[in-house]
């Protein structure tokens, strides 16, 4: 049974013990220099957000969405951060400490200029205004240097996947945090086609065939280890234009339903790999 005292059911003026069912509010409250004392899912951090590294010490609260409750309870956080996709548990974590609920993913379909606003919003409620708006100042800049970077290179529609398996990946488009960054450096995605409320869609690795025949594919890891030579065996995929002419590349992971951080990663990955192949 979870019990906390009234004190830390109180809401904090400026909480400092925060504990996140998120990886993208984590990312972002290291950005913010105020570390997570917990976060869901920490043992793969290193897989899906890879870059920030996660500090030391901080406690795996397990699934995200079956987080251990008393484990949350005895870490006594001053506030929990979730995402609306974690709202069933709600109700539970208000017993332990106030709930704040980050909404990165929305019917308008734009997670970055959601991801800044929410990122000053949490600011506000942990007491660290100056330093996310000095972080986002720095974002802005960053994307601008990018795109500047970019500005001079031939760069192709690029096709921005994940493969689940030798015969189908997830494909990134509208509506996507990978797709408002390249909306940011100023490149485009060659699928046009439709895509969930997340910004992507799970296809039959024959679809990529529906991409322009100038496009290059980007794909993340991780990569599953057999993939990649099934696909190399299979005429469909050596028949498709980008395979054909060498126009296929992995990026190291990053976090997709991300937020800022996330954002700025891939956007610095992206301009490094393709600067590199000019």
């Amino acid at each position: 049974m979870l019990a906390t005292p009234a004190a830390t059911l109180a809401r904090a003026s400026s909480p400092e013990r925060i504990a996140s069912l998120d990886y993208g509010a984590a990312t972002t409250l290291l950005a913010l220099g105020l570390p997570p004392v917990a976060v869901a899912d920490a043992a793969d951090w290193d897989v899906w957000v890879v870059d920030p590294a996660l500090p030391a010490g901080i406690v795996d609260l397990g699934d995200d969405l079956e987080p251990n409750m008393e484990l949350l309870a005895a870490i006594r956080p001053e506030l929990i951060l979730l995402t609306p996709y974690l709202a069933p548990l709600a109700p539970t974590l208000e017993r332990i400490a106030p709930v704040m609920t980050l909404t990165i993913y929305a019917e308008d379909g734009r997670p970055l200029a959601r991801a800044e606003a929410q990122t000053l919003e949490l600011a506000a409620r942990i007491g660290r205004i100056d330093a996310a708006r000095a972080f986002l100042a720095e974002a802005d800049a960053t994307f601008a240097a990018l795109r500047a970077r970019l500005a001079g290179i031939a760069v192709p529609p690029l096709a921005l996947v994940n493969f689940m398996d030798a015969r189908h990946a997830r494909v990134f488009g509208r509506h996507g945090l990978y797709q408002d960054v390249l909306d940011r450096l100023g490149l485009v995605n060659a699928w046009s086609g439709p895509t969930n409320f997340w910004g992507f869609r799970t296809i039959g690795i024959e679809e990529l065939s529906r991409v322009p025949d100038a496009a290059a594919l980007v794909a993340f890891e991780p990569v599953p280890p057999a993939i990649l030579p099934t696909l190399r065996a299979s005429p469909l995929w050596r028949a498709l234009p980008f395979v054909r002419e060498n126009r296929v590349s992995t990026l190291p992971g990053v976090l997709m339903f991300g937020m800022v951080p996330s954002a700025l990663r891939f956007a610095r990955l992206l301009t490094e790999h393709l600067t590199r192949r000019a």
